[in-house]
Parts: structure tokens; C-alpha cells; sequence
């Protein structure tokens, strides 16, 4: 693309409210439980009140052992005060990630400037920072740091990202670790809670280069089509090929492939009707689904 050049990755202050200093100081109307925008606006209702705390949930270390352990339960917040969300627990995250193999210093920078606890429910804020999958409701899950890392790395390949899709919105962490990474980012959910979900999460945070979007991620997003990356954070039997032809030629897709054994496929797209395909290291997430709940 021609576009003038723009400063990536972009600065904390471009996408944290300037009003918080520190992310474990964010108010409790800022933060989002898993359920619904109707449940995290009735919390900035009830900010000044002070409900009982809830019991710490044990971290998921699979993204399979996340979702038995179910949809966490919404309920009002107290204000985050735990140190175990603290930056510089956020920085050791980011260390252990680039100890597994992850080396482009823009993916690890974008890693380290996203606050990931703000993305979860409050039970499991002060897990945050482990590298596991944890619940995010609805039989779905946050991915754990590195294989967030990991893929937008392969994706990224080392050159600047014009236009991005990303395939299973989730809560919204990932979208927002893209769009320190790319010009444009599009996201698709199919699941309308979790839609409303990253919606609540990611506003705040004011990202303006991030598009959302309620729909079937299987089909793409042809209207905004091509994308020289796209990203699927759900695991099929094969990347559809509708997802395929959106790709520009010279871009690249990362998607886990497979049922029970998944592995991470790497796709570039050579020629206008050729594609090479590259099979890489193991993974757990969550089913690919068509339609829209």
C-alpha cells in the first residue's frame, strides 16, 4: 500500500486512558465482566459501593482445562489493587515469552504495553500475567501470552502490517495487541456477548485503528478485503477457503488446524491462485464455527 508511513508500534498513552497512571488503577466501571455490556454498565452504576470479594480462581494452564472450568460468575468489582497485576509483573510475562522463542522486539514491546488483566474477569485478574489460557465465558477462552505472540510474529514476519483481520474477537486482548502492530485492524465475533464484551473492554482504551465486527469469522470480511495478515484464534479441520482469497498476494495467514490434535499452519499467498502451506508446532484452542449466537 502506498500510505504514508505512520509510527508503529504506538505509544501507551495512544491507547490507555491518559487519566490512569497505572493499569491496577483502572476504576472498576472500566473494567468489563464476561458477560454482557448491560452487566458492566450496571458496575460503573454501583462504582462507589464495596462488595464482598471474591475467592481467586486456579490458573488454566490448557485451553481445554479452561473451558471445563466453566463461565466464571459475574458480579460488581471492588478497585484493583492487586500488585500481581503491577507492570512489572507484566514485564516478566513479557520475558518468559521471548526465553520461548519469541524474538521481534515490536510483538514483545506490544505485549508488554497491553494491560491483559483488564481483558479478563476480576476473579482472574491476579493470573493475568501466567502464560495459560484462562476463561472468558461462553466456552471460550483468552490465549495464553506466548501463542498470542508467537502467531502475530509468524503473521508478522519481521515487515511492517498494512491491513489485518483477525477470526474470533474474544474479549478483545488480542485485537489490542494487533493494533499496536498495523495501520488497520478488523475484527469478527460470532458470538454477541462476547462482542458486546470486547466493545466494553477496548473502549476505554480508545483504539482507533481497531474496526469490530458481529458476524460469521469463516466468511471473512470481504468489504474490507485484501489484508495482508489474518489471524484466526479458533481451531478447524481446514482454513476456509474464503479466508484464503482475501489474503493479498505476498500476505500471510496463521491458524491452528485440526480436532483433537491441532498444530499452528502458517499460509502465504504466492500467486493469485497459489498458496504454500508450512505446518509448525502443536496447540490447543477452542473450535472453528460458522454462523453467528
Amino acid at each position: 500500500m502506498s500510505d504514508k508511513q505512520r509510527n508503529f508500534p504506538l505509544s501507551l498513552a495512544s491507547v490507555v486512558d491518559k487519566s490512569v497512571k497505572k493499569p491496577s488503577a483502572f476504576s472498576p466501571a472500566r473494567v468489563a465482566t464476561p458477560q454482557t455490556a448491560t452487566q458492566n454498565a450496571a458496575r460503573s452504576a454501583a462504582q462507589h459501593t464495596a462488595p464482598e470479594a471474591r475467592p481467586g480462581a486456579s490458573p488454566s494452564r490448557a485451553h481445554g482445562y479452561a473451558m471445563e472450568r466453566g463461565q466464571p460468575a459475574a458480579a460488581l468489582a471492588a478497585p484493583r489493587q492487586n500488585p500481581l497485576v503491577s507492570e512489572a509483573v507484566r514485564r516478566a510475562m513479557v520475558a518468559r515469552v521471548a526465553k520461548q522463542g519469541v524474538k521481534d522486539a515490536l510483538v514483545l514491546g506490544a505485549l508488554e504495553t497491553v494491560p491483559r488483566h483488564l481483558f479478563m474477569e476480576e476473579a482472574l485478574a491476579s493470573q493475568a500475567y501466567i502464560d495459560a489460557s484462562l476463561p472468558i465465558g461462553h466456552h471460550q477462552t483468552i490465549s495464553q501470552p506466548y501463542i498470542v505472540a508467537r502467531m502475530i510474529e509468524l503473521m508478522r514476519n519481521g515487515g511492517a502490517l498494512q491491513r489485518v483481520l483477525e477470526i474470533g474477537t474474544g474479549c478483545g486482548y488480542q485485537a489490542a495487541v494487533l493494533a499496536l502492530l498495523a495501520k488497520e485492524v478488523y475484527s469478527i465475533e460470532r458470538i454477541k456477548p462476547l462482542h458486546e464484551l470486547a466493545k466494553a473492554n477496548l473502549r476505554p482504551l480508545r483504539v482507533a485503528n481497531l474496526r469490530l465486527h458481529y458476524g460469521d469469522g469463516m466468511l471473512g470480511l470481504p468489504q474490507a478485503a485484501p489484508f495482508d495478515g489474518i489471524i484466526l484464534a479458533a481451531a478447524g479441520l481446514e482454513v476456509p477457503q474464503a479466508l484464503l482469497e482475501q489474503l493479498t498476494i505476498g500476505g500471510r495467514l496463521v491458524a491452528p488446524v485440526g480436532a483433537r490434535l491441532q498444530h499452528l499452519q502458517l499460509i502465504s499467498r504466492v500467486a493469485k491462485q497459489e498458496w504454500i502451506s508450512e505446518t509448525l508446532e502443536d496447540c490447543h484452542f477452542v473450535p472453528l464455527r460458522q454462523g453467528t449466537v
